[in-house]
């Protein structure tokens, strides 16, 4: 099997560079029958990250980006430079601060498998991972529970392959059969739930998509919880904080919204009024729920 795998960074070299390093124990595992190329999108990184990676993995392709790509943006550049360049088999989605494990590869092929046998082709499988302290999930597959809400559960690992509708890209592996129908990820995300897109894309189109059988690596959910001191900041932080990519990115939910649950529009909108207006009466009015 020939796997493209994809990442970007920003400025976190060690965390990058120990990413690839478990990447390389566990293609070491299987190199008789897997082969993998790396696409690295470096986006502007001030510490040398991009000079690191190319030393260290001198056949990995490394690509500049201008600063301004974020994740979305990086993954898609990383993606569309390995379609370009060769006809692979599957992708493989993988976040910069992700540290897989021996037999991610097996795992991934095994839901190949699976996928082929069961479906009759190729879909998306979610690499579960979880905190290396704890033990706990931290990013993987989820079923929505309740569509005006947008909840869902994020499913555990249980020795079977379980079906999903939203899936993490911290470890997403993509069979080439998939881009041929809903190409890669969409346009209009900036930073965060272009994954969430992807899938929903793939289960419009019944593709499969489906977690693997265990987990399949370690990854710390270090995200800031956004809303604890969200109605102590001034109006003017709380709209800034509203718009950016690294905090609530209205834009790119919006878009999610529009595309895949268009009757919660008005009410995100809204919603996003009353955060930025009334912050204490959203918080404890809505964000318990």
């Amino acid at each position: 099997m020939n796997i493209a795998v994809l990442l970007t960074c920003f400025n976190r070299k060690e965390k990058t560079l120990q990413a690839l390093d478990k990447l390389t124990q566990a293609y070491n595992t299987v190199a008789e029958k897997v082969s993998v190329k790396i696409y690295l999108t470096d986006d502007g990184s001030t510490d040398g990250t991009g000079d690191a990676v190319k030393e260290k993995f001198p056949n990995a392709v490394i690509l500049k980006g201008n600063g301004n790509l974020f994740w979305a943006g990086g993954m898609r550049n990383s993606w569309n430079k390995a379609i370009n360049s060769d006809n692979y088999d599957g992708y493989l989605l993988l976040n910069d601060d992700t540290n897989v494990y021996e037999d991610v590869f097996d795992q991934l092929m095994m839901s190949n498998q699976h996928s082929i046998k069961k479906y009759g082709k190729g879909g998306i499988y979610i690499g579960s991972t979880r905190d290396s302290e704890n033990g706990l999930l931290t990013y993987g597959g989820a079923k929505l529970t309740h569509k005006f809400w947008f909840k869902y559960n994020f499913l555990e690992p249980n020795g079977n392959f379980q079906e999903c509708e939203l899936g993490n890209a911290n470890i997403m592996f993509v069979a080439a059969d998939v881009i041929k129908q809903i190409g890669i990820l969409s346009k209009g995300y900036i930073h965060g739930v272009a994954d969430y897109d992807y899938t929903l894309k793939a289960v419009n189109k019944n593709i499969p998509v489906f977690i693997t059988p265990n987990y399949c690596g370690n990854c710390k959910n270090d995200h800031k919880e956004i809303y604890t001191d969200f109605s102590t900041k001034k109006l003017k932080e709380r709209i800034e904080l509203l718009k950016s990519p690294l905090g609530l990115d209205i834009k790119s939910n919006l878009n999610l919204m529009k595309r895949h649950f268009p009757f919660r529009v008005p009410f995100v909108i809204l919603s996003a009024l009353l955060k930025v207006i009334l912050p204490r009466v959203y918080v404890k009015n809505f964000r318990s729920r």
